[in-house]
């Protein structure tokens, strides 16, 4: 093939029209990847009217015919709906990995993808989970003069008490001054209004999706991982995007400020990065377990005798922790009484707690058939020995992360893991802990197949009315039901991970060539056939005869065209694979 130049002497601008940033990266994302995925959350918010995590008494449904989605054949229906949106979205999500793990797609394409997909959850019912309603009541609680840390949702009026899960009428907020405070004052804006309120806490919580997602790229500058798979994994994973800022969860937040503040300690802005993860253990107290690897990191870069460094870099970070954790404190009106609630264990059990499912399962199998054992024995002490296993693995990591550098990032997302497998009581959320640093760095495509599929296994066993379906039995619910759907959960996660790991089909050669280099033209240059992503297309054209030496390049506007692969390929020493 010869590209065909036409007279050297008659010179044409290389420039084409003009075209707004966002209609490029759109042109980026194929439509088999981006329609589905926002037609899924669209049939996800719908469905969720009837079998999400509902108000209890709703005045927007309520009389209408819209209020039959909730009960009988209605409800049925609506989970139907939700289920198939669920679908849509994973399917989605598999075939946008396909394209970011062979590297034809762009960081800001995905990220453009996850907000197309996230956009339409914003007004959405409360989905796999009820812990909105928490929030808000334990911002009423703050805001009518009790102790949030003391006083459950017990003590409120309807409506704000009435839509809190039973399991937790009587339990005190176990989180931290900033999140109080935010709930404190969305309760003061829209007042018992639980609908209004559940949709600005959403937005809050939103705002650290967009904080992670503006970390990543940084932090993948620093850790040797790639910005578009980062962001794949975490701002467009289902679980991030339905079952995060779908159940509004602070966990969101909370990394999100997590990844911030990592950001500005590998930048060398020191202190400001403890501040900022001080903010993120405002909102919830896991954040703090980040804070002594990042000692480690600023440690490193000092100099003098190790000691000296290690006190200085932890006094002076310390500092700055404590200064804007006791800020928060006294701007919320609150006191440190989450530690207490902290120390005492929750009643929810699942099997994503490695000592639950360890205790369940022994207790089934043996337990039960000898008289001096109980259940709550077979809980209690495995429950402690996850709790005395998790010490030892964070004083182990933390001990190994003292070289710093990327090596104490890695040694916090494994410190973070450990909290959310070994705790007393865990929720799928709670993977976006290390999932928000762990993305970053370099994935082999077998790890990101296991990651893909564990994730939508952690949507699939949350039903979205909130029902964990990871653990021996549920009330009433028929066996021969529950523990098929649990194997269903499993084959469906293998899926994911086995479809991952296929290669997505091409587009039509015509498209492909129009869509390779969305912002150049090269007038009477015949590039008909060729993919200018493909390196091996490239050697096809026989420049010699191309005429370029007459081309002046100075006056070509490359500033609508996406180089982050050929930057994140030249980074990593690749030659363009």
């Amino acid at each position: 093939m010869t590209a065909d130049l036409s007279g050297s002497a008659e010179r044409t601008e290389l420039l084409p029209p003009r075209q707004s940033a966002w209609l490029t990266l759109v042109r980026q994302v194929p439509p088999r990847v981006l329609r589905p995925g926002v037609l899924g959350a669209v049939l996800i918010t719908f469905g969720g009217l009837g079998a999400g995590a509902v108000v209890r008494r709703d005045p927007l449904l309520s009389g209408t015919f819209l209020n039959a989605m909730r009960y009988g054949h209605g409800h049925d229906l609506a989970f139907a709906v939700l289920f198939a949106g669920l679908a849509l979205m994973v399917v989605s999500w598999v075939r946008l990995g396909r394209l970011v793990r062979t590297g034809r797609i762009g960081g800001r394409a995905v990220a453009l993808t996850a907000a197309a997909w996230t956009a339409p959850l914003v007004i959405a019912p409360p989905l796999y989970s009820r812990d909105v309603y928490s929030y808000l009541a334990q911002g009423a609680v703050a805001l009518r003069g009790f102790d949030p840390y003391a006083t459950g949702a017990s003590a409120l009026d309807l409506p704000l008490s009435g839509n809190v899960a039973g399991l937790w009428q009587d339990t005190p907020s176990p989180y931290g001054p900033l999140f109080l405070l935010l709930a404190k004052t969305t309760v003061a804006v829209v007042g018992d209004n639980v609908i209004l309120g559940a949709i600005l806490m959403r937005l809050a919580v939103l705002a650290g999706l967009v904080l992670l997602a503006w970390a990543i790229p940084g932090l993948t500058r620093h850790l040797g991982g790639r910005a578009p798979v980062a962001l794949w994994l975490t701002v467009a994973n289902p679980l991030v995007v339905a079952v995060g800022i779908g159940g509004a969860h602070n966990d969101i937040l909370m990394v999100g400020l997590m990844a911030a503040g990592v950001l500005l300690v590998l930048d060398r802005r020191h202190l400001l990065g403890f501040a900022v993860i001080a903010l993120a253990a405002a909102v919830k107290a896991t954040a703090l377990l980040v804070a002594p690897f990042l000692v480690w990191v600023w440690v490193a870069r000092m100099s003098g005798p190790a000691r000296h460094r290690f006190l200085k870099g932890a006094a002076a970070g310390g500092a700055a922790f404590a200064v804007v954790f006791a800020l928060s404190t006294v701007v919320a009106g609150v006191d440190l009484g989450w530690i207490d609630v902290l120390r005492s264990q929750t009643p929810l059990l699942t099997w994503m707690s490695l000592p639950c499912a360890v205790a369940e399962l022994s207790y089934h199998a043996v337990g039960r058939h000898v008289g001096v054992f109980t259940y709550e024995g077979f809980l209690g002490f495995f429950r402690s020995a996850g709790m005395y296993l998790l010490v030892a693995v964070l004083v182990r990591q933390w001990w190994l992360a003292r070289e710093g550098g990327a090596e104490a990032v890695r040694r916090a997302a494994i410190a973070l893991l450990a909290a959310s497998v070994l705790a007393p009581s865990v929720l799928p959320w709670y993977f976006t802990w290390a999932l928000a640093l762990a993305a970053v760095f370099a994935w082999q495509d077998r790890w990101l197949a296991v990651a893909a599929g564990v994730s939508v296994w952690m949507v699939l066993v949350t039903l979205p009315d909130g029902t964990i379906v990871a653990r021996w039995t549920y009330g009433s619910m028929n066996p021969w039901v529950w523990w098929p759907y649990l194997a269903l959960t499993v084959l469906v996660g293998v899926w994911v991970g086995r479809a991952l790991l296929q290669r997505e089909p091409e587009p039509a050669r015509g498209a492909a060539a129009g869509a390779a280099s969305p912002g150049v033209c090269l007038p009477g240059v015949d590039l008909t056939g060729v993919d200018l992503k493909d390196l091996a297309d490239l050697k096809k054209i026989d420049f010699q005869d191309a005429g370029f030496r007459d081309v002046d390049f100075r006056d070509v506007d490359f500033r609508d065209v996406d180089l982050d692969e050929v930057a994140e390929a030249r980074r990593r020493g690749g030659t363009g694979g």
